[in-house]
């Protein structure tokens, strides 16, 4: 009798509370990456003129964890795939805390930079590992929206940050080093309802580690898998190494992720980060403008969780094709109508804020589909790691493009970015929302193993191709 994969198994699998607790677990990262994001924009409010910040140290200050994370993603996922996941579950939470406290006592923008960037080490670590655990653990029918959930909960995190600082804005000259630590507080949390999370089964079982694994699948799934039995249900095939990502099939997947993940999230981060300094150019100021970014981000969560309802409805494919298209018109009709009236520029931006939650959700989702359990974490910290370059430097121009140029050519340039990410995925993009992780991170080295499923075997076994786009006169 022939035996299914290891994968098939977890992918089959029924949920249970450990699979919903696991999604509370994984999305302490995404939450923490959005509050220590979001609150350093209001924070540089009080924080530029207490430093005296030239627009040089502005701009470090704020991408200063952006550069962070492209250290931390590559080099986090490449230690998951060899030490595993759970060992690094907590410890890049433990830093984390101690990057966050450190902020308290900054005096310059050169040991707030620093201290940024040691806390976007910590944080973009925590992307690969945490997500690369959610996949291998998550059934095949949720995983697409428990992944998805994880960029949802950035945008708690920011808003979080946003009602935070929000209160403690007026309390103090200084309140902003009391606004930067408090990130210590959920970190705490999360790292004390992480400590039990017990290690997946597959990376054991790629390690050899069949003994351990067969005592973690009793306990999250309650099957009793002897050792002889998960010997014959690990795949037995060629090694995948970190390299491969670079090449074959795999290098085209990790060019289509790199890019259109970059397109997504430059112009969300550079909005994020002075979101107030946006509101202003815009004809919004004061409380006004505070309380309309606020308003903003909470517009931007409610949008990833309705997409988290599209995200296996309209699959992977067509819900990025527009969340792109749109996101791209919101963002010219931003740089077209940039005088308009207050309720009008809100109107714009919380369009753009829901149109752009889908590309914002599948961030994760695809790269933990698209590559094999051996380099899953590897390809997802490498994915962030190269997003964060683009990011970092999006985020360190927008006070010079707001001082120099104008509002009406930043928001251009947003949109033009925007409007890349949709070529590239329309080019590229694949469709795995049906498919089991064996079928999606299978390629093939004598195959170009192309992502519009022109010549990739996994069309025949899972129906990996183009879906429907947005500019296709069909849908109605």
């Amino acid at each position: 009798m022939e035996t299914v994969p290891l994968t098939e198994l977890c992918d089959n699998a029924q949920l249970n509370k450990f699979h919903k607790r696991l999604v509370v677990y994984s999305a302490g990262g995404p939450f923490l990456d959005g509050y220590v994001m979001g609150m350093i924009g209001i924070a540089l409010v009080q924080i530029t003129p207490y430093m005296g910040l030239s627009l040089f140290w502005e701009g470090m200050v704020g991408a200063g964890t952006l550069v962070g994370m492209f250290f931390g993603g590559f080099l986090g996922g490449l230690f998951t795939d060899k030490y595993g996941r759970q060992l690094l579950y907590s410890i890049d939470l433990i830093a984390l805390a101690l990057f966050s406290l450190a902020q308290f006592w900054a005096e310059t923008g050169l040991y707030l930079f620093i201290c940024r960037l040691l806390l976007g080490v910590a944080v973009g670590a925590d992307y690969p590992i945490a997500t690369a655990l959610l996949a291998e653990f998550t059934p095949k029918k949720y995983r697409g929206p428990f992944i998805g959930l994880l960029e949802a909960m950035w945008f708690v995190g920011a808003s979080c940050a946003y009602i935070v600082g929000e209160l403690m804005l007026n309390t103090g000259p200084e309140a902003w080093r009391w606004m930067l630590a408090s990130a210590v507080i959920p970190a705490v949390v999360f790292l004390f309802i992480r400590r039990h999370t017990p290690e997946s089964p597959l990376w054991l079982s790629q390690k050899g580690r069949f003994v351990e694994a067969c005592a973690v699948l009793k306990l999250v799934y309650d099957k009793n898998v002897s050792l002889t039995d998960l010997q014959g249900l690990v795949k037995k095939s060629a090694r995948v190494s970190v390299w491969q990502m670079f090449h074959s099939g795999y290098g085209a997947r990790m060019l289509f992720i790199t890019v259109f993940w970059t397109c997504a999230v430059v112009p969300l981060f550079a909005v994020y980060s002075f979101a107030p300094k946006i509101m202003v150019a815009l004809g919004i100021s004061g409380n006004l403008g505070n309380a309309g970014s606020a308003v903003m981000t909470i517009i931007f969560m409610l949008g990833c969780f309705l997409s988290l309802q599209l995200i296996n409805k309209m699959g992977r494919r067509s819900l990025l094709l527009h969340s792109f298209f749109w996101s791209a018109v919101a963002l010219t009709l931003l740089s077209i109508f940039s005088n308009a009236p207050p309720y009008v520029i809100f109107l714009l931006f919380s369009m753009y804020a829901l149109c752009t939650s889908g590309s914002q959700n599948l961030q994760f989702v695809y790269p933990n589909e698209l590559f094999p359990t051996e380099i899953r974490a590897s390809a997802v910290g490498l994915a962030s790691s190269l997003t964060r370059i683009g990011a970092a430097i999006g985020t360190y121009l927008v006070p010079l493009a707001l001082a120099r140029l104008n509002i009406q050519v930043t928001m251009m340039i947003a949109a033009c970015i925007t409007m890349l990410g949709f070529a590239v995925s329309l080019k590229m993009a694949p469709e795995t929302a049906h498919c089991s992780l064996e079928e999606t991170s299978r390629c093939f080295e004598d195959t170009d193993c192309l992502l519009d499923g022109s010549s990739c075997p996994l069309v025949e076994g899972c129906g990996l191709a183009k879906g429907t786009d947005p500019t296709d006169s069909r849908m109605a």
